[in-house]
Formats: C-alpha cells, structure tokens, sequence
C-alpha cells in the first residue's frame, strides 16, 4: 500500500507539533509547511528518517502553497495569529491564507481538510482575531465544502502561551491583573485532546463538512483560573481587578512591544465568554475523553513553584 502524505500548515507551533507525533506514529508521510524550516527541524525526530520534512512556504505565494499541497492526500491548517505585525495580519494569515490553502486543495483534489479555528469565530464578531476567524471559515467552506472544522476554546500545555505567561508574572510582579473583575468563562482543553481530535477527524468519513467546538470537561472564569495557577504554583499573588476601559489604555501602550503581553483586540475578545456552545458537536462526537486540567498542569507548572521541582516533591 502506498504510504499516505499529508501537508500540515503550521505544523511547527504548539497544537502542530502534537499531530507531527500522532501522525507520524501512524505512519504518514508529513510536510511541515511553515514560514521558518529552521525553526521546525526540532520535529524531524520524531519520525523516521525522512518521514517529516519541514518546507518554506509564504501563504502569500499561491504557486508555493499548491506545490507544498501537490500529491499529498490530506491538509491540515493550523496557522493563526494572537497579535498582528507588519505583513502578518488577521486578515492576511486567517482570511487570506486560509483561502489559499483551501483552494489549492480543492484545486489538487483534495477532499480531506481540516482547518482550525477558535471559538467564537463568527463574522459579525467585535474583536478583530474573531471576526478574522470566522471570513477564514466561511471561505474554507466556500472551496471545500467537506472540509472539518475545529473551534478548540483556550488551549493548555506544556508550551502554552497562558498558565506559563501567567505564572511568569506571578514571579516577578506578585500580583495578577483580572480584566473586567475577571468574569469572563473559558474552557480549557488539553493540547493532547485538540491534537488527538484533528488525527480522528482526518480519517472519520462521518466529520465531513462537520464543525467541532472543542473545550475540556470544566467552564471556569478567569478569576478562577488564576486562583488555580496561584494554587498550583505554591505563590501568592493579589489578584487586581482591572476594568475593560483601563485595560484598552493600558493596552494601547503594551501591544507596540515586540511580544505584547496585551493588545486591545484581545481586550475586546474578553468581551465574550469562550465556551462550547450549546448543542455544538464536540470532542466526544470525535471519539475523545477530555482531560481535566488539574491533571495536566502538575506536568508543567512545577517549574514555576518557589523551589522548582523540587518543591512538589517536598510537599507531595
């Protein structure tokens, strides 16, 4: 039997480097598509020699893109944006980008697509991170009618960009901003569980043209979720409410720093609560028992405790 091919768009970022494992476990041949090859040669161990190949391609070069995609039996878009920076902007890596990767599929033949998006993705959104999301989705569909789509909420990991951030400010400030008295909801789902989802969809014919809003077993707010990291981490830290009008200030400073720990778009997406919606199919439909997260963030977070690692054993 020929061994089947599979083009991963973003297969280097923190959700990517998940379904590189899983796929390559099961014997796909995989082309990272990203910007820098360099940056995800880190992949390449994890599969057999020559089994994962990480390749150069600019979303804003159609031929590129259909070359990366030429021959392969199925795409996977894991490209997104938290912030935008010169060329890289919403509408050109959410809209654009995801338009070019749906129609050189379709155009290749492809029929098995899968394309990750977020919660809240909708048109007619506040926030411009969401409303990007959801012309993305709406011009997915429009090439690929059959293509699967993947709504995760706040994705937790050992890479992840919110409890690591978070307990890094609860180091060197002691306290915690909660923005808008902290009410906003989140579900958080466990990268492994988001990972395991997109590999089911790949080979599941009853996700075809399906859409899947995947959050973890518990809805929690914001104030909670930093009671937990507080908790998890040993540290004490005063949790500072912050209202929305003082954050899109404060906002409008942080977000020209290089990595801005804030921007006011994202002040805008904590308007709405990021939960699964009622009656959305989910992980469960896919064949995936979601992980609560006070089981995963031991694994990580331990680095950050007073004592490091060392101090969980103390206490265990």
């Amino acid at each position: 039997m020929a061994v089947p091919v599979i083009t991963i768009f973003g297969g280097s970022g923190f959700i990517g480097r998940y379904v590189v494992r899983r796929l390559a476990k099961q014997g796909w041949t995989i082309r990272v598509a990203v910007r820098d090859p360099e940056r995800a040669k880190f992949l390449r161990p994890l599969g057999d020699v020559g089994q994962i190949t990480p390749l150069a391609v600019p979303l804003q070069n159609a031929d590129t893109v259909a070359a990366a995609i030429a021959g392969a039996d199925a795409v996977i878009n894991l490209v997104g944006l938290l912030y935008e920076r010169g060329r890289q902007t919403f509408g050109a890596v959410h809209v654009d980008g995801a338009k070019a990767i749906a129609e050189a599929a379709a155009a290749a033949g492809i029929k098995t697509l899968v394309h990750v998006s977020a919660i809240g993705a909708s048109t007619d959104a506040e926030a411009d991170y969401a409303r990007s999301k959801g012309y993305g989705e709406r011009s997915v569909r429009a090439a690929v009618p059959d293509a699967v789509i993947c709504r995760p909420s706040l994705v937790i990991g050992p890479e992840d960009d919110f409890f690591n951030r978070f307990a890094l400010y609860a180091r060197l400030f002691r306290w915690l901003p909660l923005i808008g008295g902290g009410h906003t909801r989140f579900q958080p789902v466990y990268v492994g569980d988001v990972a395991e989802a997109i590999v089911r969809a790949l080979g599941d014919p009853a996700a075809r043209g399906q859409t899947y809003e995947l959050g973890g077993p518990t809805i929690y707010s914001f104030r909670e979720l930093m009671e937990l990291l507080l908790a998890e981490t040993g540290r004490r830290g005063l949790l500072v409410p912050v209202p929305y009008w003082l954050a899109e200030i404060l906002a409008t400073f942080l977000e020209v720093l290089p990595v801005p720990p804030l921007t006011r778009d994202q002040v805008r997406l904590l308007l709405r609560d990021n939960v699964v919606s009622e009656g959305a199919q989910t992980l469960e439909d896919l064949g995936v028992t979601a992980t609560a997260i006070e089981v995963v963030l031991p694994t990580y977070l331990e680095r950050h405790r007073p004592g490091g690692r060392a101090d969980r054993l103390k206490s265990a």
